[in-house]
């Protein structure tokens, strides 16, 4: 819903706002307002989304009103006058609405601030799901993996490399011991946190804190065992071991 308040200094202008703000589906009135003078104590507050404010009032004209505004706020300029409109959109605002104004011109120029608002709330809602997966990633201890008809709980932290046979992944775990499951490495790399793991070869991932050297083609492993570097995966891989990992 977005929050608006009317302000203009002639009454019928004002009741007219007021009922096609009424009208229109995802707008809610707040407030009312005669002069900027009064309105602006209620926009600083924080509540406003919408500012419909006439151009030509006594003591704070529109213009100065929103010019002198702290914070963002959706404005749609109403006035008889229209000669101010480069002054009003030179202030960014959404539309400017040139007395007498029909509800339908009202509708289409209240329906670019719903569009955008809505727009807005969608990509705060995507980056705060992003965060919120990066976190729960960089918190991730363990992945679950079925194998041999139940599913086990794993260390990520002890997982030194991981081999595709096929249709099938082998975990190697620290201390020699191996898990096979059913599953594509593609989708194990899916599962691992990106600044610990790294694909190496078209059938290898490998634990990037596991690694004590690398020379002519090959990684090799603090368990003693050696993974190759596939001519893919190279440069990559390269370009993280000459920062240190």
């Amino acid at each position: 819903m977005v929050r608006c308040i009317a302000i203009d200094d002639e009454p019928m202008a004002l009741r007219q706002i007021k009922s096609f703000i009424e009208r229109t589906e995802h707008l809610e009135l707040v407030a009312v307002c005669r002069s900027a003078v009064e309105a602006k104590a209620i926009v600083e507050q924080g509540s406003i989304d919408l500012i419909f404010v006439d151009i030509n009032m006594p003591d704070l004209n529109g213009i100065d009103f929103v010019r002198a505004l702290p914070g963002n706020h959706y404005v749609i300029f109403t006035t008889a006058h229209a000669e101010f409109a480069l002054e009003g959109f030179k202030l960014n605002a959404i539309d400017y609405l040139l007395k007498p104004f029909t509800y339908e011109e009202f509708a289409k120029a209240s329906q670019k601030v719903i569009s955008l608002a809505d727009l807005v709330e969608r990509c705060h809602s995507a980056e705060s799901t992003i965060a919120q997966i990066e976190a729960e990633s960089a918190d991730k201890e363990f992945i679950s993996v079925k194998a041999d008809y139940k599913t086990q709980l794993v260390r990520i932290a002890d997982i030194v490399y991981l081999e595709s046979a096929g249709e099938y992944v082998r975990l190697h775990i620290e201390g020699s011991s191996t898990i096979t499951t059913l599953f594509r490495l593609k989708n194990m790399e899916a599962q691992l946190p990106q600044e610990s793991f790294m694909r190496v070869h078209r059938s290898y991932i490998i634990n990037l804190k596991r690694i004590s050297s690398y020379t002519k083609g090959r990684i090799f492993l603090d368990n003693g065992e050696y993974i190759p570097l596939g001519e893919n995966y190279k440069e990559r891989f390269l370009e993280q071991f000459e920062k240190g990992l």
